[in-house]
């Protein structure tokens, strides 16, 4: 092959320097092309061939050896990654066959190499990077270095634990030859959990055991002599390169702290001085050389000081200030190349696993596990995390070691950060494997895999039940079902022995729903605790757990969630009315996880989505069946918002949920007619809401009252409009929209719709002041917008454009009177009936209505549907004082609410109790925590209401019955 086309052919395969290696390769004894395709596979081609020729010149027969065993893919692999591994190959060519010889006992490899009286550090060195060799020449050419990321890291540990039992080796030669002191190392950080780096510091902490007849002092003072000479012959001066620095900071006290301990000492320490973050760092502690049984006196000693730093105060709170005090030490400039400590880098995997364990692991000894991967493993098998998330966590955390075993392989340095070189970035990505070998694409992955790390952090890690397992007790996490029953009695569960029952089916059996509500019932237990009813809670969430507990979200959400567990625990022990809904729509529970779900959705884009529905199902029964359940899920989601938010005066959400199922219901019903009569043009028909409907007030338990208008044939606008009623009652049995046509002229024996010419003449020549005045509330719903238009283009002169005269108001006074003698419930008080008693919503919409009344013709933005509006209105126009507009506001939102919180408490939404402020201190308690009065509430509740209807009473008395205009 000529000089230019081999130059050519290096230049597409990868090499940078083409002319300078393809010199290299013609210096070759032979085989060159077969060198050649090997170096151009691996992470630095020009590396390989400077190394090659290096090699061949200090041992010609090293090259033919590699041949012989067809090593040479691995020897070009480990050459092309690191430069100081091929220095070390070719200052000893002798280390060539660990290329191809796996070094799957390195202890045996490492003891064999000091067997020799007279071996020194040098020799303990070059057998460790031996074994370190063909670890490299492994990982480098295996296919899936990812996935198997835990095994090299686990062969890399095996190698550091040979070379400290090496290296005590080596020091008591010299100090202790006849072992009389018990000395043992223990392996601390990734070293104790075998995850061990390339190139990282080896944290250690040293143990001594003191026999009978000892002085401690002597003991203590050999083997620190022992711990300082191993550490000094792995990290030391000498003619081969140290190995790494062996690091014992993590002792007590640090530095400062003494080096070598007794088991005891150790335990007095952490006793009474020892800060969390040290307990958290023992759970990885592992024995790794010298006395066996010394070093599992110190694990079993230590072991109970992991497992209850959970129980100190405030333990995930430091936790997590702890992490976010580590990425704030992070500069800046290198926040987006550091792997370790930067946002979604190998920390937050380890900050996040290590936390659920210390929490969890207090009464679950599975998730003992001291590897990161291994943890991962465990957690998910014990429900603890997600399984899609544990394997995405993962492959993050093992691509991020991957990466950083690639950086730190090059100059053999401890280094966390990804190169800023583009040479050095492609040699990383080569090393990695054929699927990214361009620094653009290690780049764009190391940040997708970073961006998922963070989400999956921020997701597990800031969990609000964690923090709440944290503070519970052991036994209490453990959920012992003996201790169970006295503390349900203590949480305030009133039957405690049927709260058990629920809890024990709940965890009945060992499947993974069952495994998951273990974790989450001992702070359940405590949160709906804090509702009204803890004992309906429970109830409600066994309902609900039954219903759709095998579905793959429920049970992940609430483990996994920041805040659909605790809204869920608000919401299933104060309402009845939401369990029930929550039952029947049980994926509004994912509604929970945020705040956006929950917020009321736009009008027109609900109508869209009706419209669309109905065009996909001509069968009657099931477009409407359609229909009504998009009102369901939107009067629900208000529902929600309510008992989460202590129930608002309203939310007109409620109010748009019927225009839309009144709008579907019509399309409907004249589609269906339609199809009947198909030679017959059907009429034009539109629906106006009236009453609290009109005023878009509408409640949990509101009728949707209307009157129909129509243009065209009056028999088949009456046919079409019974239709639309009965669609609206008939389909969700329990949850349908009772349609209310009672304040149409002439009530229920005036004909079901009119025309506009007729509604103009009925209301000019016959209309009474009370149905002008209900003409105040009333508003489009649904139907035709030109005849809309049409229809308040008539009214709007007859409800605004007179005041009325002394006699009109003497009759509204009149009507107002013989209300409160007749409409007032027998036996009910006056001051507790929120609706039609003493200062409730009757008297402020009485007042306002006839405000209305006197000035709307003089004041047009007094043209409002909406008592609220039109009160501020009032006010701003100094028609009312503020202070009488404030007592009246007051009044009408606090019935309101007690109106909406009686259905939301008790689940009925018809009945006479629902307007009426209950005596009773069970009912009342349970309605003043869904207001947000908090426990024992009651009373501050009633002295409110009571407050506020006696000042809204005397509102209404001078503005109302007073004779002053």
């Amino acid at each position: 092959m000529r000089s230019e086309r081999i130059e050519a052919h290096l230049r597409s395969a990868g090499f940078h320097d083409a002319r300078t290696s393809a010199d290299y390769f013609r210096q070759l004894p032979d085989s060159a092309d077969i060198w050649m395709r090997a170096a151009q596979t691996s992470a630095d081609p020009d590396l390989v061939a400077l190394q090659l020729v290096r090699l061949h010149e200090a041992d010609p027969n090293a090259l033919r050896h590699v041949l012989d065993h067809g090593a040479v893919r691995h020897l070009a692999a480990v050459m092309g990654a690191s430069r100081p591994l091929g220095d070390f190959i070719v200052a000893h060519s002798d280390a060539i066959d660990a290329v191809w010889v796996e070094a799957r006992d390195a202890r045996q490899v490492i003891l064999d190499a000091l067997a020799s009286a007279t071996a020194t550090a040098d020799d303990l060195r070059r057998a460790y990077r031996n074994v370190l060799i063909s670890i490299a020449a492994t990982d480098l050419t295996d296919s899936d270095p990812v996935g198997h990321l835990p095994e090299v890291a686990a062969r890399l540990t095996d190698a550091a634990d040979a070379a400290l039992e090496g290296a005590l080796l080596l020091a008591r030669r010299q100090i202790d030859p006849d072992h009389t002191v018990k000395f043992a190392i223990i392996a601390m950080g990734k070293t104790g959990a075998r995850e061990l780096n390339y190139i990282s510091d080896v944290d250690v902490m040293y143990v001594v055991g003191v026999q009978e007849g000892q002085s401690e002092r002597s003991v203590i003072e050999i083997a620190t002599r022992l711990a300082a000479m191993t550490a000094q012959a792995c990290s030391g001066a000498g003619s081969e390169p140290p190995l790494w620095a062996v690091d014992a900071t993590l002792r007590p006290e640090g530095r400062d702290g003494a080096l070598v301990r007794t088991v005891e000492s150790y335990v007095a320490y952490y006793q009474s001085w020892a800060h969390t973050w040290e307990f958290q760092a023992l759970l990885k502690a592992r024995p790794v050389a010298g006395d066996r049984q010394v070093g599992q006196d110190f694990i079993d000693a230590i072991t109970p000081f992991v497992w209850s730093a959970a129980d100190r105060e405030g333990f995930v709170d430091n936790a997590r200030t702890l992490r976010q005090r580590a990425e704030a030490l992070v500069p800046a400039a290198d926040s987006d190349r550091e792997l370790k400590l930067g946002a979604g880098g190998l920390r937050d995997v380890e900050f996040t696993i290590q936390l659920l364990q210390l929490v969890h692991g207090r009464t679950d000894e599975s998730i003992r596990i001291a590897d990161t991967v291994g943890a991962i493993r465990a957690l998910s098998d014990g429900g603890y995390v997600a399984r899609t998330d544990a394997r995405d966590l993962t492959h993050c955390y093992c691509f991020l070691r991957t990466v950083e075993h690639r950086a730190q392989l090059a100059r053999m340095r401890r280094t966390h950060m990804i190169p800023s070189s583009g040479h050095e970035l492609r040699r990383i990505a080569r090393a990695m494997g054929p699927e990214l070998m361009s620094a653009e694409n290690l780049i764009d992955t190391v940040d997708d895999v970073r961006e998922r790390v963070r989400k999956l952090h921020d997701d597990m890690f800031y969990r609000p039940i964690i923090a709440a397992t944290a503070r519970l007790a052991p036994d209490e996490a453990a959920l012992d079902l003996e201790a169970a029953k006295a503390r349900l009695a203590a949480l305030g569960y009133l039957d405690p022995a049927g709260a058990l029952g629920h809890i024990k089916a709940l965890t009945h059996g060992t499947s993974r729903r069952a495994t998951i509500q273990r974790h989450l019932l001992p702070v359940f237990m405590t949160w709906l605790g804090h509702g009204a009813d803890p004992d309906l809670g429970l109830l409600n969430f066994r309902t609900l757990s039954e219903r759709i507990g095998d579905s793959h979200w429920y049970l992940s959400l609430l483990r996994d969630s920041g805040l659909a567990a605790s809204r869920l625990c608000e919401l299933l022990p104060s309402s009845r009315w939401v369990a029930s809904a929550l039952a029947e729509l049980p994926e509004a529970v994912q509604w929970l996880d945020g705040d956006e779900q929950l917020k009321a959705r736009d009008r027109q884009r609900l109508i869209n989505e009706v419209d669309a529905l109905i065009s996909r199902h001509s069968d009657t029964e099931q477009a409407m069946w359609r229909v009504q359940a998009v009102r369901v899920r939107e009067v629900t989601r208000a529902a929600l918002g309510d008992v989460l938010a202590h129930v608002a005066p309203v939310r007109t959400a409620i109010a748009d949920a019927s225009d839309v199922a009144l709008h579907g219901a019509l399309t409907i019903a004249t589609r269906q007619w339609s199809s009947e009569h198909a030679d017959a043009q059907p009429p034009r028909l539109a629906f106006v809401a009236m009453g609290s409907y009109g005023g878009r007030e509408s409640s949990l338990m509101s009728d949707a009252d209307i009157i129909a208008v129509h243009e065209g044939d009056a028999g088949a606008a009456v046919d079409i409009t019974m239709r639309v009623k009965k669609l609206l009652s008939s389909v969700h049995e329990g949850s349908g929209l009772s349609v209310d046509m009672d304040l149409r002229p002439e009530g229920k024996s005036g004909p079901v719709s009119r025309t506009v010419s007729s509604y103009e003449e009925y209301y000019q020549r016959w209309g009474s002041v009370w149905e002008r005045q209900a003409l105040l509330r009333a508003r489009p719903a649904a139907g035709d917008g030109e005849l809309l238009a049409d229809f308040f283009a008539a009214i709007d002169p007859i409800r605004y454009d007179q005041s009325p005269s002394d006699a009109d108001i003497q009759q509204i006074r009149l009507l107002k009177a013989r209300m409160e003698r007749e409409r007032l419930p027998r036996g009910i008080e006056p001051t507790r009936h929120v609706k039609l008693g003493v200062g409730g919503m009757s008297d402020v919409e009485w007042v306002v209505q006839l405000m209305q009344m006197r000035h709307v013709h003089s004041c047009e933005e007094l043209r409002t549907t909406s008592t609220q509006r039109a009160l501020a209105v009032l006010r701003h126009s100094n028609l009312i004082s503020g202070e009488d507009a404030d007592d009246l506001d007051r009044a009408w939102s606090l019935a309101r609410r007690i109106r909406t919180g009686n259905v939301l408490a008790t689940g009925r939404t018809s009945g006479v109790k629902i307007d009426v402020l209950a005596r009773s201190g069970a009912k009342l308690a349970s309605l003043a925590h869904l207001l947000g009065y908090g426990a024992g509430g009651y009373h501050a509740l009633e002295e409110d209401w009571l407050r506020a209807a006696r000042r809204s009473r005397d509102v209404m008395e001078r503005l109302f019955w007073s004779d002053s205009r």
